[in-house]
């Protein structure tokens, strides 16, 4: 398995949120032919996950899984970028968010799987948006004959951390603000209600609201993300809106309620997503870190423990600059092969002393 050249013809294939299925049909057919038993997991439209497991006589997806479940999202953002390279660096959208996660990941399935270690593998849509992909997942697993499986024991999730270990990664907490006014003659604005006004007293409100802290995550962050408003520079607006997006470091409900209070009743207060904190399990060896974004994990939670780690930076994913060091993706297979045999021999010592 040339993690290389695969991380290269993943990044060539266009997968945008949304447009995951040509990727997605083109891993079903490699997994197969590598002697995986493969399925589609449907999400919605023509869009569906990946999960694989090696094949052997009692080995299939429906049936008793794996005691480790790799896992990464095969979508991207836009644009498209194609791929090149150099003597130490892919590039590409999607080099190392997550394309070159996924080559990592199979090429460590390949070598587990002569060591006789089956691990699953599950590609998933979405991520970048919604996590859709995920929740379809999670449907599927529970609703597995309970005759034949378990629920996975550990899921190790992919995301670039540059190879450490995450100890935990920050929530996501979607706000949006309406506000509503009345237009008027820019010449005569005591007969007009001006709604940016009123939105941009609601922020300058959120923006001086202290926010939590905890002294191992780090703080909770606000970014305004996108604000829009207005007619015309000569109407008094009638209608003013933001898109804000707070990075979680614990629960939200105090948090949201805080939100609520300072933005004040001159403007709606909407809150559309969340991704949950979530503490992550770490195995002795690696370097540790904190993840200041979101992944699938939360929405995953019936393929096992999680742990969270993969080659690549966050710092350049999302970029036109966006690259996996070639050195961090071998040492990533390196790494996925060491985690999972210390969680399946940890799952064996369990089965044994409860037998």
């Amino acid at each position: 398995m040339d993690a290389v050249t695969l991380t290269r013809q993943l990044i060539d294939i266009e997968s945008i949120t949304g447009n995951e299925a040509t990727v997605g049909n083109y891993l079903f057919g490699e997994l197969r032919q590598l002697g995986y038993h493969t399925i589609k997991i449907p999400v919605e439209a023509d869009r569906f996950n990946v999960y694989a497991v090696p094949e052997t006589e009692s080995r299939k997806p429906e049936a008793a899984p794996p005691p480790v479940t790799f896992s990464t999202h095969m979508d991207t953002v836009p644009p498209f970028i194609p791929s090149s390279e150099d003597a130490e660096r892919i590039y590409g959208r999607g080099s190392c968010d997550a394309k070159g996660i996924i080559a990592a990941q199979i090429a460590a399935s390949e070598r587990l799987r002569r060591d006789g270690i089956h691990v699953g593998l599950l590609f998933v849509a979405g991520e970048e948006r919604d996590s859709l992909g995920a929740k379809a997942a999670n449907e599927y697993a529970a609703n597995q004959p309970k005759a034949a499986t378990q629920t996975p024991r550990f899921l190790i999730n992919g995301e670039p951390t540059e190879n450490k270990l995450a100890l935990a990664s920050k929530g996501t907490l979607r706000v949006e603000l309406a506000a509503k006014g009345r237009m008027a003659h820019s010449a005569y604005p005591e007969l007009g209600d001006s709604a940016i006004d009123k939105l941009l007293a609601a922020l300058t409100r959120l923006r001086a609201m202290p926010l939590p802290s905890d002294s191992e995550i780090g703080p909770c962050t606000l970014n305004i993300g996108q604000i829009e408003g207005g007619r015309a520079p000569n109407v008094i607006p009638d209608y003013a809106h933001a898109d804000l997006l707070y990075r979680l470091v614990g629960a939200s409900d105090e948090l949201r309620r805080q939100i609520v209070a300072t933005a004040g009743n001159q403007v709606e207060v909407t809150f559309p997503l969340e991704i949950p904190f979530q503490r992550l399990r770490t195995v002795d060896g690696p370097p540790t870190m904190i993840a200041a974004f979101t992944t699938d994990i939360p929405f995953l939670g019936n393929w096992g423990e999680p742990l969270l780690i993969g080659p690549g930076s966050i710092h350049v994913a999302h970029t036109d600059r966006e690259h996996i060091e070639k050195r961090q993706l071998a040492e990533a297979i390196d790494l996925y092969c060491r985690i999972s045999k210390v969680l399946v021999a940890r799952t064996r010592s369990e089965a044994a002393a409860n037998r």
